[in-house]
């Protein structure tokens, strides 16, 4: 029988040493062959990462990342950290890749790369079966389409899922983000930790909006292909404006009526992947988190019962897809929680937590799943047993 299993703590003590002491005297068990570390980025995250790393066995690995928020099977939570110790059948290598403001392409490969050089296996042969790989980036580079590039470019059958790292800053000219690879705590760089396993997985994603069956189309964009100029031949906030039924000034993401209300997705085959727009900016055009392309249709959502959708969603969908599952990282959209704190529903979507197999994660700036940027989503990548 295989399996993978994951033991779970949390601490609230500021002081590196004594949080450390704190996580792992909470750990029973198997010593745990990885270990994720989500701490709240107002933290000393190499002393952190230091305190950790002397306590776990020499053969454990250790990765993790900066926050916007904590979550485990009690809530979601903030200025605290969540540790989870995954044990069972499986093999893990761990790759970082540098630079990516610089090159992200190159810095995904650097990443994917070392991580099957740690597990003995060229990438072209990656079984997708098999293999998962876990991607933590820095977030507030906003490289992630190009990074995935470079991760899949010697094999587009990989699974991945993941979110970037992220920070509690509400200011955008103070947030920055860390990542933890073994001992070394780095920012402007990528993660990704490579899983080989016979044990049941699966790459989910979760998010609380139905079609609408309305479509536009983004008719003209910027040279950096993030803003959109014109949809559906006129000017875009305009337009988005006009659709929703709203003024420009209404539209901005975390706004009563605006965008995290009615979304944009991507339709593949039958799932639609949400990439919403962000902002409107003074010259009429919206900004988005993802690239966009001239020509492409996007389909308009409408928002759901996020609260019950996600209880459903851990009651229902993960254990059809994963059997006996055992262990789930949690990778939980900050839109989600700036939606979920404007709506007052943060109390049903943490006790629908409680629902999940046991899991850790945290607040992410933007998500990753089957190779695709996503936002407003929960991903998860889960295990079970056989």
């Amino acid at each position: 029988m295989a399996h993978v299993k994951m033991q779970t703590a949390r601490s609230t003590l500021m002081d590196p040493v004594a949080a450390a002491e704190d996580l792992l005297r909470q750990l029973h068990g198997p010593p745990p062959k990885l270990v994720t570390l989500f701490a709240s980025r107002q933290r000393d995250q190499r002393a952190l990462n230091r305190a950790v790393r002397e306590r776990l066995p020499k053969d454990t690995r250790l990765v993790g990342a900066t926050t916007g928020g904590e979550l485990d099977n009690n809530g979601i939570h903030s200025n605290s950290v969540v540790l989870g110790a995954l044990s069972g059948d499986f093999e893990v290598g761990l790759g970082l890749g540098s630079g990516l403001t610089g090159d992200a392409i190159a810095a995904g490969a650097q990443a994917i790369k070392r991580a099957c050089e740690e597990l003995g296996v060229r990438q072209q042969d990656l079984d997708a079966r098999r293999y998962v790989g876990l991607v933590i980036d820095d977030g507030f580079r906003y490289k992630k389409e190009e990074l995935l590039l470079g991760i899949l470019e010697k094999n587009q059958t990989l699974v991945l899922v993941g979110g970037g790292a992220s920070d509690s800053e509400p200011d955008p000219a103070r947030q920055s983000a860390l990542i933890h690879v073994d001992g070394e705590v780095a920012g402007d760089g990528v993660l990704v930790a490579l899983f080989k396993t016979s044990a049941p997985w699966a790459a989910l994603r979760s998010h609380w909006y139905v079609p609408t069956g309305e479509r536009l189309t983004i008719t003209k964009v910027d040279e950096t292909h993030t803003r959109a100029l014109e949809i559906d031949g006129q000017p875009a906030a305009k337009r988005y404006a006009e659709i929703l039924g709203v003024t420009p000034d209404e539209l901005e993401f975390g706004k009563p009526k605006g965008f995290a209300v009615r979304p944009t997705a991507l339709k593949v085959g039958r799932e639609y992947f949400i990439r919403a727009a962000w902002r409107p900016l003074d010259d009429g055009s919206i900004l988005f988190a993802n690239l966009l392309e001239e020509g492409s249709e996007l389909d308009l959502m409408k928002a759901g019962d996020l609260a019950g959708m996600t209880r459903d969603f851990f009651a229902e969908e993960l254990p059809r897809r994963v059997q006996n599952p055992q262990a789930a990282l949690l990778f939980h959209c900050s839109g989600r929680m700036w939606y979920a704190n404007a709506t007052g529903v943060v109390p049903q979507l943490s006790e629908a937590l409680k629902l999940a197999p046991s899991a850790a994660g945290m607040n992410v700036q933007f998500e990753i799943y089957s190779g695709f940027h996503i936002n407003t989503t929960l991903t998860v990548l889960a295990f079970g047993s056989n």
